[in-house]
């Protein structure tokens, strides 16, 4: 098979994936918040981002909150509960924050089916050393549900508003995990060392805080592919992404790889003299980061793999989130 009849199938199974379709419901918030609100002293906070930053101080708070998905919380409870918490810490850290706090939103029909949701968000907020303080609570529901909230704070921000022509992409992911048995989930946390864990997490802050990092996004259900996207449009830029650069661990194919959700993966747009800095951090710990595509002009993305290259998505004629392309006037 020919480099471009592969790149051509892949974008194919990309374009239907539902991690990458269902952003689109995204649209249904920016159709009406709109690019940005207000804060309580007239400073704009920008939406679209995997938190809200809020101005406080020298610093941001950091607000976010996730649902999990409901057959994740049917099928597997206890690591939809741990999912409910790690994704929000992720979230925390992807914009060079530290996470302080979480609560929770759990429906179930009755106290037995909550409690493996109950052990693994316990298990997750142990780990992450991250509180969960209170939430909503019912067990008189017809259906299980889950969704939690988290509150951090950055001294700086890494946001996704910034990628800029020339900047370098770089895949940041924990390869020493194993795919979910039933569904596209690169676990690498649940049986990981606490005190690793930890200090991963906290890589993030110290490269927003050292000036060496100010753009990115976590790997969220869209994979690498469809959290390009997201940066994409935020940022207003495009980028050519190279498949081929996106090694996936041994004995997982490409593609299951594409469309991965990590629990610990962030794609980060780097100048280019930034790169040898920064990519020692994460060496030095085990972890991957390598340089997988390269920040552009105009608003395509375009996918290689080998000597072929096609454009998988124009912003010009379709949007993903909603998120991007209005100008923020403040």
């Amino acid at each position: 098979m020919t480099d471009e009849v592969r790149l051509w199938e892949l974008a194919a199974e990309l374009r239907r994936s539902l991690g990458i379709l269902h952003k689109r419901d995204i649209q249904t918030a920016a159709d009406r918040l709109g690019n940005y609100v207000q804060s309580s002293d007239q400073k704009p906070i920008l939406l679209g981002d995997d938190c809200a930053a809020i101005p406080d101080g020298d610093g941001y708070l950091l607000l976010a909150a996730e649902g999990i998905w409901p057959t994740l919380v049917e099928t597997d409870p206890w690591f939809a509960g741990w999912c409910a918490v790690m994704v929000n810490v992720s979230d925390i850290c992807a914009m060079g924050g530290r996470a302080i706090a979480v609560v929770d939103t759990l429906w179930s029909p009755s106290p037995a089916a909550a409690e493996p949701l109950w052990q693994g968000m316990v298990a997750a907020s142990q780990a992450f050393n991250v509180p969960i303080v209170g939430g909503h609570t019912s067990c008189h529901s017809p259906y299980a549900a889950l969704s939690v909230a988290i509150l951090g704070r950055a001294n700086r921000l890494i946001t996704s508003f910034g990628a800029q022509p020339g900047d370098v992409l770089l895949h940041v992911v924990d390869m020493q995990g194993k795919m979910h048995p039933k569904y596209p989930f690169w676990n690498a946390a649940t049986e990981a060392d606490r005190d690793r864990l930890r200090a991963h997490l906290d890589l993030l802050p110290q490269l927003a805080e050292a000036g060496l990092c100010d753009t990115g996004k976590d790997i969220s259900m869209g994979g690498i592919v469809g959290t390009t996207l997201m940066l994409l449009e935020t940022s207003g830029v495009g980028a050519v992404l190279d498949l081929g650069a996106i090694a996936p661990p041994l004995g997982i194919d490409l593609l299951p790889w594409l469309l991965s959700f990590p629990s610990y993966g962030y794609l980060l747009s780097v100048r280019p003299e930034a790169v040898e800095k920064i990519q020692p951090q994460f060496h030095s710990r085990e972890l991957v980061c390598n340089p997988v595509g390269t920040i552009t002009k105009g608003q395509t993305l375009t996918l290689k793999l080998g000597d072929a290259a096609l454009c998988f998505w124009d912003f010009a004629s379709e949007s993903l989130t909603g998120f991007g392309g209005k100008i923020c006037e403040v």
